[in-house]
């Protein structure tokens, strides 16, 4: 015992600690300054030859930018914060849809990619404030300099820098562009509005009550459009679709594009043709429109009086408006069209038939949508929406009568709306079913009399 209190003693310990310091002190006088950094260098390095990790650094910004890899590892890590981490930041701001995960400063993730370990770790330098200044305008009290280290196998870079970067930021703007609200815009005094409204429509293909076969082409359409980015460019076409949406009033066309939008979480351009000057401020509207986003054009036959183009004349003077059918053709199917990736462009109409054929052709109108009246497929799902119910046994007789009449969708949800229960309600549809087919009935009869009378009136002279 006495032994170890010796080998502690304060007075044992000084001699060692002189020596130290007396050789240090000789070792800088002595040997140069260049030679002592190259010496050491030489050891640091002899350890990462030895050493089998390797490590990236991402930094938070690059220059006065923001780095892009920065930012899509934030979103990538959130999806592996909660499941590895210790310590985790949550947050959600009003454009987003979902709660936001962070990892928190120093806090350590990891990840596998093809059988590949990696690491991930948050770095926060705390530095003097007015050393970052530059770096963020409007928080000039930030203290710390942000990085990330992504630590794996030397043997895996080729890789990690080929295939798991690119990963992670395709998987970031995937998760990006599916968490920020969808929002709509409309056209006022020749510009977009500075503050677009949030768009709280809650309609979805799970609600949409249109023909089953129907709405299964639309969504596999949509989907193959999404995916197309590469067939777009290869082709050397302009990435956009074209959609006409017609039938009666009633229908489901606005429910449609509403279904459209929240699926592909793609922002509304509501375009009121009325308030677009001339075709000079119709192509300035439609480049300031943002990527992944549709843009409307609701009763395209009956909005502004585009002139048909076998006119002699075209320019249409709609007070202070003067469009021209050319130059919206232009707009959505010219060489300014190609200013913009993944827009769709809707169009609606009552009445097809009055629309200019040069309109209707391929590249302006890709798919053309009849959204006729409400069939019985339609109507259970209506039933769900409303009633909760998906059957019933006043079903049969509902399903025969919606193929003996036309009523719309909206006629239905009408009825369905009423503030009593399930079988009430769909014994009043059957009534109202009723005397539509009814109303058809006389006023087929009224025709059949009148052809009647008027044949034999023929016969008589």
């Amino acid at each position: 015992m006495t032994e170890v209190r010796k080998m502690f003693d304060t007075k044992a310990l000084v001699p060692a600690i002189t020596s130290i310091v007396l050789m240090r002190t000789i070792t800088n006088e002595l040997v140069p300054h260049e030679l002592l950094h190259f010496f050491q260098s030489g050891i640091h390095h002899l350890f990462r030859q030895f050493s089998a990790q390797f490590t990236i650094v991402i930094e938070e910004f690059q220059g006065m930018a923001r780095n892009q890899v920065f930012e899509a590892a934030e979103i990538y890590l959130g999806t592996k914060a909660t499941v590895s981490a210790d310590r985790v930041k949550v947050s959600k701001s009003e454009d987003h849809k979902n709660l936001s995960f962070n990892i928190d400063r120093n806090e350590e993730v990891s990840d596998v990619f093809e059988g590949v370990s990696v690491k991930w770790k948050l770095i926060c330098i705390s530095v003097d404030s007015s050393r970052i200044r530059h770096y963020d305008h409007e928080s000039p009290s930030v203290a710390e300099i942000r990085s990330y280290e992504i630590t794996f196998h030397k043997k895996h870079k080729n890789k990690i820098f080929d295939s798991y970067l690119p990963y992670v930021m395709e998987v970031a703007k995937k998760i990006k562009q599916g968490n920020v609200a969808v929002k709509i815009h409309s056209n006022e005094y020749n510009s977009w509005s500075h503050e677009p409204v949030k768009f709280n429509h809650p309609m979805s293909f799970n609600t949409l009550a249109i023909d089953e076969k129907l709405q299964r082409e639309i969504v596999n359409d949509l989907d193959k459009f999404v995916k197309a980015k590469e067939f777009y460019r290869r082709t050397g076409k302009a990435w956009k679709r074209g959609y006409l949406l017609y039938g009666p009033p009633g229908t489901g066309k606005s429910s449609l594009i509403a279904a459209m939008a929240n699926y592909l979480n793609y922002d509304i351009y509501d375009l009121d043709l009325t308030d677009v000057i001339d075709n000079k401020c119709l192509r300035q509207l439609l480049l300031r429109m943002s990527n992944r986003s549709i843009l409307v054009i609701e009763d395209i036959d009956c909005t502004i009086n585009l002139q048909n183009r076998e006119k002699d004349e075209e320019v249409v003077d709609n007070g202070s408006n003067k469009m021209t059918l050319s130059g919206l053709l232009n707009a959505v199917d010219g060489l300014w069209s190609c200013c913009g990736e993944e827009h769709i462009i809707v169009f609606t109409t009552n009445h097809k038939e009055r629309l200019d054929p040069a309109l209707l052709r391929p590249g302006r109108m890709d798919k053309q949508i009849h959204l006729s009246y409400c069939n019985f497929y339609a109507f259970k799902q209506l039933a769900i929406n409303y009633l909760c119910i998906s059957e019933h046994e006043l079903y049969e007789k509902i399903e025969q009568l919606l193929g003996q009449v036309e009523v719309t969708p909206a006629e239905i949800a009408e009825e369905l709306t009423k503030d009593v229960d399930a079988t009430e309600i769909l014994q009043d549809l059957i009534k109202f079913l009723q005397t539509k087919k009814m109303i058809k009935e006389e006023i087929k009869n009224e025709e059949n009399y009148n052809d009647e009378e008027q044949e034999l009136g023929r016969e008589n002279i």
